[in-house]
C-alpha cells in the first residue's frame, strides 16, 4: 500500500512539476498580450459602447483569471506568506461556518480529535485548500447527504479525513484528480483540486482519493509532525550583552522586534499606512510605547493610553478585527522576545524573579486591552447616544404658526421610546411658549402599533390638562380602525380636521401642494 501511495504521489508531483514548466512559457507569451488586449476593449467600449464588447471583455477576464489559478497552483511557494503554527481542527471548524446554508440538506458528521497537535506551514494556502475538498464535497451531494470530517494523529503523524456521500468519480478517473483543467463539474477548471494537491505537496503530506460511483468520494491527508525549526521558523536572532537588562534588551533589538511583528501580522501590515493616514495612528511606534510602559510598569500611563487608543479607534472607524489581530501578534512577539531573554540571560536563580515579571506583564497586558475595549465601546454608545439626541430633537418640532397656535408635524416610525419623547418635549414647550392651540399632523407617521397610539393620546390627554387644545388632523384608515378596536375616542378634548390644509385654512393660510 505505502509503494501504491508513494507511485500516485511521485506521479502527481510529475504532472504539476510539468504543468509548472508550461505555465512558465504561458504566463511570458499569453498573459502580458491578453491584458493589452484587455485594455483596447476597455476603450473601444468607451469610445463606442456595444454589449458584445462587455461580452468579449468578461470573457477574456474569465482567460486571464484562469492563467493567474495556473501559475499559482504551478508556484505556489511565490506567495508572500510566513510560515507559522496551525491548528486545523479549529481552521476545519471555522471553515464550516462558512457552509450554513448547506446545513438544512447535509448532515456533518465531525470526530475532531488530538486539537492541541499543530502543524506547521502557510496557515492561507492550506485554508484555501480545506475549503476547496469542503467545498467540492457538498457540490458532490446533489440532494440530501451526509458529510465526514475527521482529525486525529496516530503513528506520530497527523490524520485529515473528508468523506462525502455524493455521486462519486469514476474508477478510471481517479488517476487524474488532482491535475490541472481535469474535471468532472460541467463549468468547471480542475484548479481546485490541483490547488489542493500542490499546497499539500508543498507541505511534506501526502493526499489520498478513494470513490464509488454512486457512493461518495474520501479524501484522506497525512501531514508529519515536524518542528517550528525543520519547516523553516528560524530562532530569534537577538543581542544581548552581559547584565543587561531586560528593558535594554528591547532597545537594543527594537528593529528585530519591528520585524517580527510585521512578519507575524499577515493582514496588518498591508493596511499600516492607510491607518496612519486615516487617523495618524502610528501602530509600530505604539507598539513601542506599549513596550516601554509594560517593562517600566507605568501602570497608570497603561491604561490612559489604552483609553486614548480606544477612543481614536473608535472615532475614525478602524477595524476591531486588525486591532485584535495586532494585539495578539503583539503579546506572541513580545512572549518569544522574553522566552530568549531567558535563554541568553541563563541565571538559574533569578528564574522564579523572571516569571514574577511575566506574570505582572501579561495581567499589565490583559489590564490594556480590558481599557482599550471599554473606551471603544463607550465612545461608539456616546456617538449613538449624541445621535440619537439630535434626531430626538429634530423629530419634535413645534412650528409657530401664531403666538398661541404652533403645529407638531410627526413624521416617520413612532416607537414607544420616541413617544415618551415627544410628550416630554411637547408639555415642556406648551409650559414656556403658552401655546393655546396645537395642531398635531399625522399624514407623515408611517407606522404606530396599540402601545404608540395609547400613549399618543395620553399626550393629548396632558395637552388638555395644560389648558392647550389639540387638533388632530392626517388620522389614516389603519389608525383610526386602531382607535376603534381599542375603544378610544377623541370626546371633546380633540378637534380633527382630514388634512393640515384644511386646519391651516381657519388662520388665512395655504398650503401649495
Amino acid at each position: 500500500m505505502e509503494i501504491e501511495e508513494e507511485h500516485q504521489h511521485d506521479s502527481h508531483l510529475s504532472r504539476l512539476v510539468s504543468v509548472g514548466q508550461v505555465a512558465a512559457g504561458i504566463a511570458h507569451e499569453v498573459r502580458n498580450p491578453l491584458t493589452a488586449v484587455k485594455g483596447f476593449l476597455q476603450l473601444l467600449q468607451q469610445q463606442s459602447p456595444h454589449p458584445y464588447l462587455d461580452i468579449a471583455q468578461g470573457e477574456l477576464e474569465n482567460a486571464i483569471t484562469t492563467l493567474q489559478n495556473l501559475l499559482q497552483v504551478s508556484k505556489p511557494d511565490l506567495d508572500d506568506e510566513p510560515t507559522q503554527e496551525i491548528f486545523l481542527c479549529v481552521e476545519l471548524e471555522s471553515m464550516l461556518q462558512l457552509f450554513q446554508d448547506q446545513i438544512y440538506r447535509v448532515t456533518i458528521k465531525k470526530e475532531l480529535h488530538d486539537g492541541d497537535q499543530p502543524i506547521y506551514g502557510k496557515k492561507n494556502q492550506l485554508k484555501k485548500a480545506f475549503f476547496n475538498l469542503l467545498k467540492n464535497a457538498f457540490e458532490a451531494i446533489p440532494d440530501r447527504g451526509v458529510i465526514t470530517i475527521e482529525h486525529a494523529m496516530r503513528d506520530g503523524k497527523i490524520h485529515v479525513l473528508i468523506r462525502d456521500t455524493g455521486q462519486g468519480i469514476p474508477e478510471d478517473k481517479l488517476e487524474l484528480i488532482g491535475t490541472p483543467f481535469f474535471t468532472t463539474k460541467e463549468q468547471g477548471t480542475g484548479m481546485g483540486l490541483a490547488q489542493v494537491f500542490s499546497t499539500i505537496y508543498q507541505h511534506q503530506a501526502t493526499i489520498q482519493v478513494r470513490s464509488r460511483l454512486g457512493q461518495g468520494t474520501e479524501f484522506q491527508i497525512v501531514f508529519p509532525i515536524v518542528s517550528g525549526a525543520e519547516w523553516g521558523v528560524t530562532e530569534m536572532e537577538l543581542t544581548y550583552m552581559e547584565n543587561q537588562s531586560l528593558r535594554d534588551y528591547f532597545t537594543v533589538n527594537q528593529d528585530k522586534f519591528d520585524e517580527y511583528l510585521l512578519r507575524e501580522a499577515v493582514n496588518v501590515r498591508e493596511k499600516l499606512d492607510e491607518i496612519n493616514t486615516k487617523s495618524s495612528i502610528n501602530l509600530i511606534e505604539n507598539a513601542h510605547k506599549l513596550v516601554g510602559l509594560l517593562l517600566g510598569r507605568h501602570e497608570h500611563e497603561l491604561v490612559q493610553f489604552a483609553k486614548d487608543e480606544g477612543k481614536l479607534w473608535a472615532r475614525h472607524s478602524l477595524t476591531l478585527a486588525l486591532k485584535l489581530e495586532w494585539l495578539q501578534v503583539f503579546r506572541k512577539v513580545l512572549w518569544d522576545f522574553l522566552y530568549h531573554y531567558d535563554l541568553q540571560c541563563g541565571k538559574p536563580a533569578d528564574r522564579e524573579e523572571f516569571y514574577r515579571q511575566e506574570r505582572r506583564i501579561n495581567v499589565s497586558l490583559d489590564s490594556f486591552l480590558r481599557h482599550f475595549f471599554m473606551s471603544y465601546t463607550q465612545f461608539k454608545e456616546d456617538i449613538l447616544q449624541a445621535h440619537r439626541e439630535m434626531i430626538d430633537d429634530l423629530s419634535v418640532p413645534l412650528i409657530p404658526l401664531a403666538p398661541t397656535v404652533s403645529i407638531l408635524a410627526l413624521v416617520g416610525t413612532i416607537d414607544t421610546f420616541r413617544a415618551k419623547k415627544i410628550q416630554e418635549k411637547v408639555l415642556a414647550q406648551i409650559g414656556t411658549t403658552k401655546i393655546r392651540k396645537l395642531i398635531i399632523d399625522l399624514s407623515g407617521v408611517a407606522y404606530m402599533d396599540t402601545a404608540v397610539v395609547t400613549h399618543l393620546f395620553r399626550i393629548i390627554d396632558g395637552i388638555s390638562m395644560m389648558g392647550c387644545r389639540a387638533v388632530v388632523t392626517g388620522v389614516r384608515a389603519e389608525i383610526a380602525n386602531t382607535m376603534i378596536n381599542m375603544g378610544i375616542t377623541f370626546a371633546d378634548k380633540v378637534e380633527t380636521k382630514g388634512s393640515l390644509e384644511q386646519a391651516l385654512e381657519e388662520y388665512g393660510m395655504k398650503v401649495e401642494v
